[in-house]
């Protein structure tokens, strides 16, 4: 039987375990978001590929944990971004503006939630419980919303239409003017 981990083995671990998801985001932005691989993770760490699977138990499991990551800094970016809004109308303006923000400042987290580049990747079902819930609280955003709005629309139609609107409009800003700052160019917000 193992005995459990004192506080400064797990704060060892959460600390190795931030340097190999940083280390692999790195790789992920040079490299392309599939082209991951343990061997070049690593050779970067300085460490042995076997030793990685002390921390994760497979690439696909470094990829969720990714996700995980991606969705939950997503999360918090958005909030931070809309919460001084005044108007529906300025709440949805930053919504995009911090949707796109964040695949422009966040490549490879964005590519990976919102793109799915890795053949084979399934997120785990914690992790889409993490994204299910930004899904379920653009929902409640649209319902908070909607009343102000002059639309026949129902909740969960506005929100799904302002998650194509953002995605949409961040796909074409990446592939057209990826190096122009958000709200410059031809299809900035």
């Amino acid at each position: 039987m193992t005995k459990p981990m004192t506080p400064y083995q797990l704060n060892k671990r959460d600390g190795m375990i931030a340097r190999i998801l940083e280390t692999a985001r790195e790789i992920m932005r040079t490299e392309g978001v599939a082209a991951l691989s343990m061997q070049e993770l690593a050779r970067r760490m300085d460490m042995r590929a076997p030793s990685l699977y002390n921390y994760f138990s497979s690439k696909m499991d470094l990829y969720d944990a990714l996700f995980r990551l991606g969705f939950t800094l997503f999360g918090e970016h958005i909030a931070k971004t809309i919460q001084d809004a005044h108007s529906w109308q300025e709440e949805l303006r930053l919504n995009i503006e911090g949707y796109m923000t964040f695949a422009l400042k966040n490549p490879e987290l964005y590519q990976l939630c919102f793109e799915r580049p890795v053949p084979g990747f399934v997120p785990s079902t914690e992790s889409l419980q993490v994204s299910f819930g930004m899904l379920h609280q653009s929902y409640e955003r649209a319902a908070r919303l909607l009343p102000m709005m002059d639309t026949d629309l129902t909740e969960q139609q506005v929100a799904d239409l302002v998650i194509a609107i953002m995605h949409g409009l961040t796909a074409l800003h990446i592939a057209n003017e990826p190096n122009l700052p958000v709200g410059e160019g031809a299809l900035g917000p």
